[in-house]
This record gives C-alpha cells, sequence and structure tokens, in this order.
C-alpha cells in the first residue's frame, strides 16, 4: 500500500485532530486517581470546583470558568450520592459566580450531617468565600486568600450604588439610579442574612456571625480584595494551614492552556536542607 503526500496529510490531520481528546482523557483519569488517593487518605467523599482556563474540546479554545448552575446540579448531586454521615472535602480554586448557583450549594453543605471540609490552596472569591463560610472547616495554604462577598449590582457595588443616594439630594438623582439603590439595599440585607444564617448553623456565636457579616458584606473593602489567612483567623472563621499534599497534587491535573513561552518553571521536586551545594546558615557545607 502505498500513501501519496495528499494522503498524509489528512493522517496529519486527523491525528491532530485526536490528539488532543486523547490528551484530555488521559489527564482525566490522572485526576480520578488523584481524588481516590486523597479520598483513601481521609474517609471522605472529594468534591473539586476548580475554575480555571483550560484548553477544551478539538480546538483548544480556553473558556473561563465561574459557578454556574451546572456546577450546583453536579455538587448537589454528588452530595446526595455521599452517605449522611461520610465527611466531604471540597478543593476551591474559583473568583465566584452566580448567587443562585452558590447559595443552592451553600445550604446542601451547611444542612449534612457529616463533617464539611473546605481546602483552599491558592484562593477563594467572592462566591467561594459564602462556600467556605458553610463548612465546618476552612483549610488554607497559608499565601491563599479569600475574600469579601458583598453585592455587584452590574458593575458596581451596591454599597457604593447606595452612598451616591445618601450624597445628593432626590431631586438630583435620575430614576435609574433610585432603582439600583433599592436593588442595592435588598442584596446587601440578603447576603448579610445568608452570612448569618450559614456561619451560625456551624456553631458561630450570633454576635461574632454579625460582625463576619459586616466585614465581608457591607462593602468594606473592594470586591476583589485579598482577605489573608492570618484576617481569616482574626475574623473568627475557622480556618487551619493543614494542607494535605495530595490537594496541591490535584492543583496541578488541572493547567492553565499551554502558552508560548513558560512564564513560571522550576524543578518540580521537594528540596530538602541537603541539596547538593546548598549551604546552611552556619555557612558550612553539609
Amino acid at each position: 500500500m502505498t500513501f501519496g503526500l495528499f494522503d498524509l496529510f489528512w493522517i496529519f490531520l486527523l491525528i491532530s485532530s485526536l490528539s488532543p481528546v486523547w490528551r484530555q482523557r488521559q489527564l482525566e483519569a490522572h485526576r480520578i486517581r488523584a481524588i481516590r488517593r486523597l479520598e483513601a487518605r481521609r474517609h471522605s467523599r472529594v468534591i473539586t470546583l476548580i475554575h480555571r482556563q483550560e484548553q477544551v474540546a478539538l480546538l483548544g479554545i480556553p473558556l473561563a470558568r465561574y459557578i454556574d448552575i451546572n456546577d450546583s446540579e453536579q455538587i448537589l448531586r454528588a452530595i446526595k450520592l455521599t452517605p449522611p454521615d461520610m465527611p466531604i472535602d471540597l478543593i476551591l480554586h474559583t473568583p465566584g459566580g452566580l448567587v443562585l448557583a452558590t447559595e443552592q450549594i451553600a445550604h446542601a453543605l451547611v444542612n449534612r450531617e457529616g463533617k464539611v471540609t473546605v481546602f483552599i490552596p491558592h484562593y477563594a472569591m467572592s462566591g467561594g468565600t459564602l462556600l467556605a463560610l458553610a463548612a465546618d472547616e476552612v483549610v488554607m495554604d497559608p499565601n491563599a486568600v479569600l475574600g469579601p462577598v458583598d453585592p455587584q449590582i452590574g458593575s458596581f457595588a451596591a454599597a457604593d450604588i447606595l452612598k451616591v443616594v445618601e450624597m445628593k439630594p432626590p431631586s438630583e438623582i435620575d430614576d435609574q439610579t433610585l432603582i439600583l439603590a433599592q436593588t442595592a439595599r435588598k442584596a446587601l440585607a440578603q447576603v448579610r442574612d445568608l452570612i448569618i444564617r450559614l456561619t451560625t448553623a456551624n456553631g458561630m456565636p450570633p454576635d461574632k456571625a454579625e460582625r463576619l457579616a459586616d466585614a465581608l458584606g457591607s462593602g468594606r473593602w473592594t470586591h476583589d480584595y485579598p482577605i489573608t489567612y492570618e484576617q481569616a483567623k482574626e475574623l473568627g472563621l475557622p480556618v487551619s494551614d493543614d494542607m494535605p499534599p495530595e490537594v496541591y497534587e490535584l492543583m496541578d491535573l488541572f493547567p492553565q492552556p499551554a502558552q508560548r513561552r513558560p512564564t513560571v518553571q522550576y524543578i518540580p521536586m521537594p528540596y530538602g536542607d541537603r541539596l547538593p551545594g546548598h549551604r546552611p546558615r552556619d555557612g558550612r557545607p553539609r
């Protein structure tokens, strides 16, 4: 059998088209094995909610992800398939997302009989922070961050819209801004109530829950303000930094799409103090 140049071109095109699908299947298999290892170690159901830009489908188009209804449907189904007394470990890496989907997940988590632990290796902002509030324990990397959960009306913070109404007389404010202010007032009250309900359901005293709601949901900070591990502890959140290494290994299996040049590069292995050439603080080689 002989192949012409045209035949070789179509064979190359077919292999190039199927190669991303094969790589994605391999990646999914690695993820399943990593989840199994973490579940075996902690005797829990592990659920991941990781929003990265990944190469998907045949064309490898990067798609930005946020918490949406599809996420809530999948997580609620996973919770339903878990025995009531079995612990759930939720790995979060998200910029936030749809309020309705976030609230559905949060209520399902806080109503569970078994322990719920949220792991945040890097960041969980906005709706991700709300999910952390529904957990019995929050495990953060010492350099990970949470974020405020104050509502946003369009492209503006609800608290800022209300501030404009307070600063101007009604005669100088257009009808649309007044309507937005009414919506903003309702949204702020709803978020405050949600924070208090989630945290008190997990045993936080009401007075501390109200202070937490004021800090996170009142618009005190900008919506992308990073709340560090230390600040989270000061706010009264049940946080620890006992992050299992399997969580970091799992995050490595959710890569960003390949760039034309590497932006971060290092030798992917842990270094001890006996690395060749390493000199301790006393200056003597080991």
